[in-house]
């Protein structure tokens, strides 16, 4: 009962800061939070009006600054709230298409929603809500929110320290699950490592010594190097290597028709993306070995390129996806 004797105490300035935070993407207690300053407000040391009003402010607050950070970066912050998913990219565009096909009143009950609650606010932002029908969304979305949690400890004040008592357990609960979703997460991770043993043999290049091969070289053999970046991850004003040509990781089988014209010998074909340890790179340059594609992959991909001062050049606009737009 701590947290409802720091509501008691502290009870404005702790509903505020813990509903900022919270809109911030912290994983915090909200419900108990609203239910202990509800019940402070029947007992008399709150005023039932200004908990509402102030839990309501904050919260804005927070979601105002996630909803500009989704604004101003696009799927940058989407990408950090999303990175430790399995799949980020899929938590990023996924989450964004279902948000956008449910429509903007998907705000109006975000907050009830877990995991909905961290992200609605930023990916608004990221498919260019217009500022004023968010803020009106998003007010009376946290208000309803506020106002059944605070009303319910409210007119429960009598048996809070039950109601609180069975949030906790049930939070103890959600613990359990919320660790055994980390065991399973390390154990995807620890599966995947195994599994990219089989990757082990596929030869990198550094992209410095790419380059300075490329600079160099009399050009009699032809030197090919793919972007096989996920077209997800593309965004207006983003770059690729320049002259290289589009693979798309998804659509490989696809891909292989056009490709093989450049599967003549005396052809060089190099793969690069911008993930973490070529990961991309090295999959597809695995998958074409298959088909008799003997390629090598570009050693920290774009990055590593643009460090050696390899030539650059925007992505073509038929290449870009993005994220669909509400306005």
């Amino acid at each position: 009962m701590n947290l409802l004797a720091l509501v008691t105490h502290h009870g404005y300035a702790t509903t505020m800061v813990i509903m900022f935070l919270a809109a911030c993407g912290l994983p915090l207690p909200l419900s108990i939070v609203l239910l202990a300053a509800g019940a402070n407000a029947h007992h008399g040391s709150l005023n039932l009006g200004l908990v509402m009003f102030y839990a309501t402010l904050a919260s804005l607050l927070g979601d105002t600054l996630m909803y500009l950070g989704g604004r101003y970066t696009g799927w940058w912050l989407l990408a950090g709230i999303c990175r430790l998913s399995i799949n980020p990219e899929d938590c990023i565009f996924g989450s964004a298409k279902s948000f956008y096909e449910r429509g903007p009143k998907t705000l109006l009950i975000s907050k009830f929603v877990p995991g909905l609650s961290t992200v609605a606010a930023a990916l608004a932002g990221s498919l260019n809500m217009r500022v004023t029908r968010f803020l009106r969304l998003d007010v009376c979305g946290v208000a309803l929110y506020v106002i059944c949690w605070t009303s319910l400890g409210f007119v429960f004040a009598r048996w809070l320290r039950d109601i609180i008592g069975w949030l906790e357990r049930l939070g103890h609960i959600a613990a359990e699950g919320l660790l055994l979703l980390v065991v399973a997460y390390f154990c995807w991770l620890a599966w995947n490592w195994l599994h990219d043993r089989r990757f082990k043999h596929i030869e990198k290049v550094a992209a410095l010594d790419l380059f300075e091969s490329i600079r160099t070289s009399s050009h009699d053999r032809l030197v090919i190097i793919a972007d096989v970046r996920s077209h997800g991850y593309y965004d207006p004003g983003m770059q690729r290597i320049k002259n290289s040509i589009r693979v798309e990781p998804s659509r490989l089988k696809e891909e292989l028709i056009a490709l093989r014209e450049f599967m003549a010998p005396e052809c060089e074909i190099y793969l690069y993306c911008s993930c973490a340890r070529e990961a991309t790179s090295v999959r597809v340059a695995y998958m074409l070995e298959q088909e008799n594609c003997q390629t090598k992959v570009i050693q920290g991909g774009l990055k590593a390129w643009a460090k050696a001062g390899g030539p650059m050049e925007p992505v073509p606009a038929g290449d870009v996806e993005h994220l669909p737009r509400f306005d």
